[in-house]
């Protein structure tokens, strides 16, 4: 799915059009907000309660994910390849672990 690249070398791209401290700051932020936000999503099929929080966590998320880029000047990267999309989460781990 994520073709002939390895991990690194997407993380590497990924990384390279995050440079502006504000936009890795977002993104730090804002990424796994994204994730808590989907996984509250899938537990509100049982839990209709948890519908607006996980809801208002996405849109605070990928709010901050615009927000950032606005200070980078640059369109996210999902924009040019979807497959970017997946590759957030693997920057933010690496980014937590000292490695982006």
């Amino acid at each position: 799915m994520l073709g002939e690249r390895t991990s690194q070398e997407w993380i590497a791209q990924y990384s390279s059009s995050h440079q502006n401290r504000i936009n890795r700051a977002c993104h730090t932020v804002g990424v796994p907000l994204i994730v808590i936000s989907l996984a509250l999503l899938v537990a509100a099929i049982f839990f209709r309660a948890l519908v607006p929080y996980g809801a208002g966590l996405f849109i605070l998320g990928w709010a901050l994910q615009f927000a950032g880029h606005a200070f980078e000047h640059t369109p996210p990267e999902f924009f040019r390849d979807w497959r970017f999309l997946l590759v957030g989460v693997g920057w933010w781990w690496a980014k937590m672990r000292g490695k982006a």
